[in-house]
């Protein structure tokens, strides 16, 4: 592995210290399901292992397939990467994404009781700073990147309040409607027991008429 290898993987350690981590199987995938603005550029990195570190000189090379979904089933990204690394795409649509993972290797068959951990840390919008600002000498160029970096952030927080506003906006017509539709059936059930009373009622007087006890 090289020195750029090797800097990225211990990037990607540090940011995965403090993620998510969940085990997965041979061929097993899972998914997690994530609330995303539209317009929003979202980051992953990963880390696949084994569940048990002493395991790891008895496992071929590691791999991973990462699977995207809209709320509409449409793939908008489907690649096989090593055993760590980093995934990023655009949500077109505002809504539930599915991100799916999946071992893509079968060569380690014989070790398939064996569990493997992976590690997750997915971010929304815009996170270059740190790495930027690592490789500057130059002050201005480091203020240019972080209000830049404050820039992004704002415009995704928008997005999010953009976005959690439609949602309320969708719930409020549901909830709406829902009042209305049973306003209108409880009427519609007074009107039917008043009309089948005065109906009864009616039945009732002719009858008596009929057998002149009135």
């Amino acid at each position: 592995m090289g020195l750029q290898g090797t800097g990225f993987l211990l990037q990607c350690y540090l940011m995965l210290a403090a993620s998510m981590f969940f085990h997965l199987g041979e061929q097993e995938e899972k998914c997690i399901i994530e609330e995303i603005p539209e317009d929003t550029l979202v980051t992953g990195f990963f880390l696949l292992e084994p569940w048990d570190v002493k395991a790891l000189s008895k496992l071929p090379q590691l791999g991973l397939t990462v699977t995207v979904k809209d709320s509409n089933s449409e793939i908008m990204l489907s690649k096989r990467y090593g055993k760590f690394g980093k995934f990023t795409f655009t949500a077109h649509t505002s809504g539930q994404h599915f991100l799916c993972f999946k071992t893509n290797s079968t060569s380690f068959s014989v070790f398939a009781r064996e569990r493997l951990k992976l590690h997750l840390d997915v971010q929304m919008g815009e996170f270059t700073v740190g790495h930027n600002t690592d490789r500057t000498k130059d002050s201005m160029e480091a203020l240019e990147n972080s209000l830049r970096h404050l820039t992004e952030q704002m415009i995704h927080i928008t997005r999010q309040q953009e976005f959690q506003r439609e949602k309320e906006e969708v719930f409020r017509q549901i909830s709406e409607n829902t009042n209305s539709k049973v306003l209108w059936w409880a009427a519609v059930q007074t009107s039917i027991l008043l009309v089948v009373g005065f109906w009864q009622m009616k039945r009732l007087k002719d009858f008596f008429i009929e057998k002149k006890l009135v």
